[in-house]
């Protein structure tokens, strides 16, 4: 490695792109491509980066494998800053196991961590958890040990773990100051803000409240029953009874959390649960066969009583009855969270992170587009959707398999 190419390895590691790209700017030989790819993405402009690191690759060929992993590496992060899923993961895993042979451990990490944050952006929470415990810790330099408690601390929020989601973001911030790279410790704060904005709101017989994170996570633990619109069921503690498969049915137990101590009636349940305003005879039994159906899953926590007028939830036990309503209500908040981090997305990329098919989403965007919520970029293929940060709350509760069904 000449002196100049070190030095710019060296600029890029501090975060100091400009001052990599004046070493390299007017060089092609391999080497100077792959930096000019990096020092292009930290400074913002992915499809360049992506073509001078495509270029690197080609130009290493299959002769140095370790130096075109290292460009499958960086490639697949330039991808996941664009919200590119269309490429296979299988490449970046190959990647990983290429620098691991050589005793890169470093990239090696990276590249993992870019695996886990692609899968927490595709909602597979799981997975990304597997992975992170696979992880060895001894391994990651400063700033690869703050990306990867970032990813640590995302995991504890989506399932409404604040205790060690907090922790998760002291080691995060600990690393990133001694990593010294300003975009990670902005990163940590942003990441830190979450828990001082409302998250969801509380609705019940004294009115409706915004609550934060921690306010969320107490009201699921305590003895109170929960209807829970943000992951669609009926809870108390550790008992839960999952809707999110049975809109009909989690529609009237939201209808009737909504209405207690009281009961509602019959036709607003109908309007409410399966959209007919002028309700007939037919309406009605279907309201009684779904009625039972809520019975028989929620028998363990509640009870679903007839009334002259209607019906009313009536929870076991001397409780209280809460909803937990969304910060935005309708099926575009999760799309909204989505685009709310501020990255450009393609429709394809938004279908595959919420589980929905292309054309759906292209219709929700086509909605939020006339609100004037959202905004596109380019055209056809290259077309991408972004929105304007969603201040006053955070979005975590909004996202695609946010918390767990059961």
């Amino acid at each position: 490695m000449d002196s100049l190419i070190a030095a710019s390895a060296r600029a890029l590691a501090a975060g100091d792109a400009l001052g990599a790209l004046k070493r390299v700017a007017l060089r092609d030989d391999p080497p100077a491509l792959a930096l000019r790819g990096i020092a292009m993405a930290q400074l913002g402009d992915y499809p360049r980066s992506r073509e001078l690191l495509k270029r690197a690759a080609r130009a290493f060929g299959s002769h140095e494998e370790l130096a075109r992993a290292r460009c499958v590496v960086a490639e697949a992060e330039v991808a996941l800053a664009m919200r590119d899923f269309a490429g296979s993961p299988r490449a970046l895993a190959a990647a990983s196991a290429v620098l691991e042979a050589h005793d890169d451990r470093g990239n090696a990490m990276q590249a993992r961590l870019i695996a886990v944050r692609r899968l927490l952006l595709l909602g597979r929470l799981d997975e990304a958890a597997a992975t992170l415990a696979a992880l060895d810790a001894s391994a990651l330099t400063p700033a690869l040990a703050a990306v990867a408690e970032l990813s640590v601390a995302e995991l504890a929020l989506r399932s409404l773990r604040v205790a060690p989601a907090q922790a998760a973001l002291a080691r995060a911030h600990a690393a990133a100051s001694r990593a010294r790279v300003p975009a990670l410790l902005a990163e940590v704060e942003h990441a830190r803000d979450a828990f001082d904005r409302p998250a969801a709101r509380r609705i019940d017989v004294g009115g409706e409240r915004s609550l934060r994170l921690g306010e969320v996570a107490a009201l699921l633990d305590s003895d109170a029953l929960v209807v829970d619109a943000c992951r669609r069921g009926v809870g108390v503690g550790g008992a839960w009874c999952p809707l999110a498969r049975r809109p009909v049915l989690f529609a009237l137990a939201r209808a009737l959390a909504r209405a207690w101590p009281g009961d509602i009636d019959r036709e607003a349940l109908i309007a409410g649960a399966f959209g007919f305003r002028d309700p007939d005879e037919t309406h009605r039994a279907r309201l009684r066969v779904e009625i039972g159906r809520l019975r028989a899953l929620v028998r363990d926590v509640a009870q679903v009583e007839a009334t002259p007028r209607g019906f009313a939830l009536r929870p076991r036990g001397e409780r209280a009855v809460a909803l937990l309503a969304p910060p935005i209500e309708g099926e575009q908040g999760a799309l909204l969270a989505l685009l709310s981090d501020g990255a450009p997305w393609s429709t394809s990329a938004l279908a595959l992170a919420l589980g929905a098919s292309q054309r759906t989403v292209q219709r929700a965007l086509a909605e939020l587009e006339a609100g004037g919520r959202v905004r596109a970029l380019g055209h056809a293929r290259a077309r991408r959707w972004l929105a304007p940060p969603l201040t006053g709350f955070t979005t975590i509760l909004l996202l695609p398999a946010a918390l767990p069904s059961g």
